[in-house]
């Protein structure tokens, strides 16, 4: 009688989680409100698909004023697009005050991972050209010669490659959490947890990391990537969010599944676009290229805002890329509280720090 007792409370549980989740899912924007909770008449907040290269992609919209500049997120992952998250630490200053953001789900991840699972499709190339092809769409629809492209983590990488072939369509690029040199950036983070680990007495951290060789040919691996290294940044606070130690994330995943701009499918579809796209990615891109070899010449100003906190992508390597690399203006802010988000980390300070860049980059 126990047993049925407790499978029925489990069965109860499973239950009311699924209910709450799919409540909480009808797959539309809510409007955009001020600090009272009113709607603020003539903003824009929407969930739109469209024609890019061959595939329906989708994407949301969320600003103020349309008549404001335009910025195209292009998120990190590879995989993971960001709104649900940047939703759930959102303050009342943002970006969508003075600016009209796009954040895309791109080729294989979020509401677009139904529409494009051909794996030999998800190439740079490719990715490129659908960058392109999105930011196009935004000038079109906006009436807006350039706009500003902000990459992060991976989105850093293939704002870059699209800024180099790409310079006429943009005013600025912003870079935050930088991607450069992945294999050398997990060495500093390997050597970093290690050392952390054994200076608290972490003995099953040691015993995780020791595992591993840092400087073999192969580091680092999918699965040391994946199952042991992204754990024990977010338990150092050197993860995705940096407060407590990384506690926060779990609240934000928790925010993620209340998020009301994706259906349940497309919920269930960004985890699977999270798997696809970093399968695919991490090992035949990120672990292959270095940007301070491949990539150091543009023709539009050039930013990158990183947190100092941030090990997932080495700050000091971000730093140093954006000592080597040439463009018309160069700008490295760094945030005192932040790892690897600091656009949601401290909002606040982002805003201001990319209005200024704004201010020295105007449109025309």
């Amino acid at each position: 009688m126990a047993l049925l007792i407790m499978m029925a409370a489990i069965v109860g549980i499973v239950l009311t989680g699924f209910l709450v989740v799919l409540i909480n899912s009808p797959g539309k924007l809510p409007p955009l409100t001020d600090e009272r909770g009113n709607v603020i008449p003539g903003s824009l907040s929407e969930k739109t698909w469209v024609e890019i290269n061959g595939i329906t992609q989708g994407m949301f919209i969320r600003g103020e004023n349309p008549q404001n500049p335009v910025v195209l997120y292009v998120h990190g992952g590879p995989g993971t697009p960001m709104l649900q998250f940047i939703t759930a630490m959102e303050k009342s200053e943002r970006l969508e005050k003075y600016f009209t953001v796009c954040y895309w789900d791109q080729r294989g991840s979020g509401m677009t991972y139904a529409q494009s699972k051909d794996p030999s499709a998800l190439t740079v190339e490719q990715m490129v050209e659908d960058t392109r092809e999105v930011t196009e769409y935004l000038k079109s629809r906006f009436g807006q010669d350039k706009i500003y492209l902000l990459g992060h983590s991976w989105g850093s990488y293939l704002s870059v490659k699209t800024i180099e072939k790409y310079p006429e369509n943009y005013l600025a690029y912003i870079g935050v959490g930088q991607t450069v040199n992945l294999p050398e950036s997990e060495r500093l983070s390997y050597d970093f947890m290690l050392g952390h680990a054994k200076e608290i007495n972490d003995k099953e951290v040691v015993e995780k990391l020791e595992k591993y060789d840092p400087r073999a040919a192969d580091f680092p691996s999918l699965e040391y990537l994946f199952k042991v290294r992204t754990g024990i940044l977010e338990k150092y606070g050197r993860g995705r969010v940096r407060e407590d130690g990384g506690a926060t994330f779990p609240k934000i995943l928790q925010a993620f599944f209340r998020f009301k701009g994706y259906t349940l499918r497309e919920k269930i579809d960004w985890f699977l676009g999270a798997d696809f796209s970093g399968v695919i990615l991490f090992p035949t891109v990120l672990l292959k290229d270095n940007l301070m070899l491949s990539s150091v010449k543009f023709e539009v100003p050039f930013y990158i805002l990183q947190g100092v906190y941030d090990g997932q992508c080495s700050p000091m390597l971000a730093e140093r890329y954006l000592d080597t690399l040439e463009a018309p203006k160069k700008g490295f802010y760094t945030f005192a509280h932040s790892a690897h988000s600091p656009n949601m980390e401290e909002p606040e300070e982002f805003v201001k720090v990319f209005r200024k860049i704004a201010s020295e980059n105007p449109g025309i």
